[in-house]
């Protein structure tokens, strides 16, 4: 089992925010890993749901309180898969140590790179 440090960073390399998660695979997809990381932070936000959203994707309007800083419950998959779609429109780069990522499809040791970073170049907003 791995433990990986995700992180996210500006376009001009800015740390933004990151946490660690123990106990993942070894070996795991770039898809399972993305998908991974938006059901930890949908799931710690769902956990202190008064809290202000911090992740990879905002929630659509529908799911933001009308002042607009707090999100109510937060569908992971939904985020997820938007997600998905956001890196297949290079709305974030994922680096793996110093290594970009390019197809969801390819396969991570995460044991060789235990730091993953999303680049966000655009803000996310998710549907």
């Amino acid at each position: 089992m791995a433990t990986v440090t995700f992180r996210d960073e500006s376009a001009t390399g800015k740390p933004l925010d990151e946490f660690t998660l123990p106990d993942l695979p070894e070996r795991i997809s770039a898809r399972e890993l993305v998908r991974l990381r938006v059901r930890e932070e949908v799931a710690r936000h769902n956990g202190d749901p008064g809290s202000r959203f911090r992740g990879l994707v905002r929630p659509v309007e529908a799911e933001v309180e009308l002042n607009g800083s707090r999100a109510r419950r937060i569908d992971w998959e939904r985020q997820a898969d938007v997600a998905e779609r956001a890196f297949q429109r290079n709305g974030f780069l994922l680096l793996v140590g110093e290594r970009q990522i390019e197809d969801l499809a390819e396969m991570i040791d995460l044991t060789v790179d235990p730091v993953v970073s999303f680049v966000k170049l655009v803000p996310l907003v998710g549907g």
